[in-house]
């Protein structure tokens, strides 16, 4: 196996490059693409290359270069904050970014496997209903993040249809050591973190603390990803898949344990600039296609996720 991971050296990308280490034959090979150094770039069977996936050119240069048995497609704007403060950006790096790596797999690698981590973003509207979605649900992103997103998930289910090689997965919400301050477990954690070292008043500021996510745990999300990999030949050629625990759980709480956490005591105050006019109270998956085809089911607790990240940001 031949692995190219785009945007390796990010939150996702860190985390999987290790977990893929543990899982795939010992003469697998991961190549490692993204705009900056990977950090794993040093680890054995790894190379790390350049790629901006916004250049159509780099790309099908890499693809006809590399020769990827697998792309696992992680680069993207990631959070909704940065989308919604520049929407050409969003849409050209995760649509148009997708659309550049899979029409070069389409080209130059037709016998490699896709990978795209799209989002739950993409259903959008649909979460209205407060139930657990599946894959059935309507895609109806609410955001510019989502409906780039929705978009790229759209066009590689109708590329598949044309022989493209390729999954879909949907992860919800998930966090873990590394991932930064625009998501909304990492800002509080940081922000406790800061308060400890008396660099910041012991005041946290917070949006809205009534929303409710299906949080999941990065390993968990990483897991899910090796384990498309590995069974990729046998899973329904274009399917989508949800990762996600099935409990939504409030904002509050996830706020109430890091601060049970903290050293220190701290107060709380909603600040306006935090809050969506347009945010979905309750988001909440079902995940029950990704337990039948990867046998996979989210095992890390609630608490020590937390926990990991709030010691992350003490470091």
């Amino acid at each position: 196996m031949q692995v190219l991971i785009t945007g390796a050296s990010g939150f996702v990308g860190d985390h999987l490059v290790r977990r893929l280490k543990t899982v795939l034959p010992a003469d697998g090979q991961l190549v490692l693409a993204d705009r900056h150094a990977s950090g794993n770039a040093n680890l054995p069977n790894c190379k790390s290359i350049h790629l901006d996936i916004t250049d159509a050119d780099e790309v099908d240069r890499v693809i006809q270069s590399e020769r990827p048995t697998h792309v696992v497609h992680l680069a993207a704007i990631a959070a909704v904050t940065a989308a919604n403060s520049n929407v050409r950006l969003a849409w050209n790096v995760n649509f148009s970014g997708t659309q550049n790596i899979a029409l070069a797999i389409s080209e130059f690698a037709p016998e490699c496997r896709l990978l795209y981590c799209s989002s739950a973003e993409v259903y959008g509207a649909s979460f209205k209903s407060n139930a657990a979605l599946d894959e059935s649900a309507l895609l109806q992103p609410m955001n510019p993040y989502g409906a780039a997103k929705a978009a790229a998930d759209i066009m590689l289910g109708q590329m598949a249809l044309s022989g493209l090689r390729v999954l879909r997965l949907r992860p919800f919400n998930h966090t873990g050591p590394g991932q930064n301050t625009q998501f909304v477990i990492p800002a509080f954690a940081a922000q406790i973190a800061k308060i400890e070292r008396g660099e910041q008043e012991p005041v946290i500021r917070v949006g809205d603390l009534r929303n409710r996510r299906d949080f999941l745990d990065v390993q968990d999300v990483v897991d899910a990803y090796a384990e498309a990999l590995l069974r990729f030949d046998g899973l329904p050629n274009g399917a989508a898949i949800n990762l996600a625990s099935g409990d939504a759980r409030a904002i509050q709480e996830a706020l109430d344990i890091l601060m049970a956490l903290s050293r220190v005591k701290i107060d709380v105050a909603i600040d306006p600039a935090l809050l969506r006019s347009n945010d979905t109270p309750v988001v909440l998956g079902n995940a029950g296609r990704a337990h039948d085809w990867l046998g996979w089911a989210p095992t890390r607790s609630w608490n020590t996720m937390l926990e990991s990240v709030l010691n992350y940001w003490r470091q």
